[in-house]
């Protein structure tokens, strides 16, 4: 099985939609989509994943009709940073001095039992987020066992989720077994990012989720549309003009 992440296009996040940007990054995507063996759609419910995935589907074959599930909306529960307490920040949001001296962040079994996480109920979430993919991967012929997983019914299906970053890396953490913490300070996917997933089935019945490629957004460079910078800090402190 083969599992497409694609991240919306570049976000207006006031009206939950996609910027003019936006709407060229997805129509620049859905010339790739189009060309793709895909079997099943599911869309995160918010506006911003919703266009990228119409704008796609738009050249795609009507007889793939895209299911929304609200696991897929965008990671978001608030916390009171270290640093910042005062105010409220999106969870991943920590400066690397302070999430990098937490032992408990390189722990795949613990990561969300640390107090600013407890705090903001991160683990409930998390745990929602686990369980309805775990199930969806179940009832798509795969089940976990302990860290890798059951293929009961292999199968080469494509699937395409069209959800978020944040999301996107508590899906990976799911299948890899990798803290969350590491993926969204790790990594980031631009806006219409395609990240590739496929099992391997190396001894009959067992199998292991294996990413060939994370964040690929070549369906931009060939046009030469540069990536958006949503998602990112500034790569100089000195760079007055990018998000600190």
């Amino acid at each position: 099985m083969r599992l497409l992440i694609v991240r919306h296009g570049d976000p207006d996040y006031i009206n939950d939609s996609l910027t003019e940007k936006g709407e060229r990054e997805a129509e620049l995507l859905s010339d790739r989509i189009a060309k793709e063996k895909i079997d099943e759609v599911y869309i995160s419910p918010l506006g911003r994943a919703r266009k990228t995935a119409e704008a796609c589907l738009k050249k795609r074959d009507p007889d793939i009709k895209p299911v929304t599930f609200d696991w897929l909306m965008e990671f978001a529960p608030r916390i009171k940073r270290p640093d910042k307490p005062e105010r409220e920040s999106i969870c991943w949001d920590w400066m690397p001095k302070d999430w990098t001296k937490e032992d408990v962040f390189f722990d795949f079994d613990k990561w969300t039992s640390h107090p600013v996480f407890k705090e903001a109920d991160v683990e409930r979430e998390v745990k929602w987020v686990y369980t309805e993919f775990e199930k969806f991967l179940a009832e798509h012929g795969y089940v976990k066992e302990g860290r890798y997983f059951k293929a009961v019914e292999p199968n080469d299906k494509t699937i395409v989720f069209f959800c978020h970053f944040g999301l996107e890396c508590v899906l990976l953490s799911f299948l890899l077994n990798i803290p969350v913490m590491l993926l969204w300070h790790g990594f980031i996917a631009a806006p219409t990012a395609v990240t590739t997933i496929y099992t391997e089935e190396r001894l009959q019945g067992d199998a292991y989720f294996r990413v060939s490629s994370f964040g690929d957004i070549s369906h931009l460079y060939v046009a030469d549309e540069p990536p958006a910078f949503s998602g990112r800090f500034c790569e100089l402190f000195t760079n007055e003009n990018e998000r600190h």
